[in-house]
């Protein structure tokens, strides 16, 4: 499944949860591609089985359609929170991670899934905050020292 087609499914998926279905016309608009672009696209995502789809009708995602929309939203989650986390703009994060979650293999998703995940958990470590210190100002903030007993 390439880029394209993700980004296809995430349209159909958005204009689907605001209108209830989706039109070929919607995709056109969505896409900003041609309406036979839109047609090539829609038959090669219903033979993949990602989409119920009649010409002229209505266009819904399938259970394996849906399945792939959640798994990309959770994607450009974890990238998004990982980029902020980090000290990167979040309209920066929110655009590099559209663009990134239809690249990032799973094992590195859950990977950083894992990272957002423990850092959120724990009250600000301290090296994040030195570390956007560094990545904005390139200064080293050194830490304090742990007296031994």
């Amino acid at each position: 499944m390439g880029k394209r087609f993700e980004e296809y499914l995430e349209a159909i998926y958005g204009v689907v949860n605001e209108k209830g279905y989706a039109r070929a016309k919607d995709l056109v608009k969505a896409m900003d591609v041609s309406p036979s672009t839109v047609t090539e696209m829609l038959q090669k995502l219903d033979r993949g089985g990602y989409i119920n789809y009649e010409k002229y009708g209505g266009i819904t995602l399938t259970k394996k359609g849906n399945k792939l929309v959640k798994e990309l939203e959770r994607k450009h989650e974890v990238l998004k929170n990982f980029f902020i986390l980090i000290g990167v703009d979040e309209e920066v994060a929110e655009r590099d991670a559209c663009k990134i979650e239809h690249v990032a293999s799973d094992s590195a998703t859950e990977a950083l899934t894992k990272f957002v995940e423990f850092v959120q958990k724990h009250d600000k470590p301290k090296w994040i905050e030195r570390f956007r210190i560094y990545s904005k100002e390139g200064k080293l903030v050194e830490c304090p020292k742990v007296k031994k007993e």
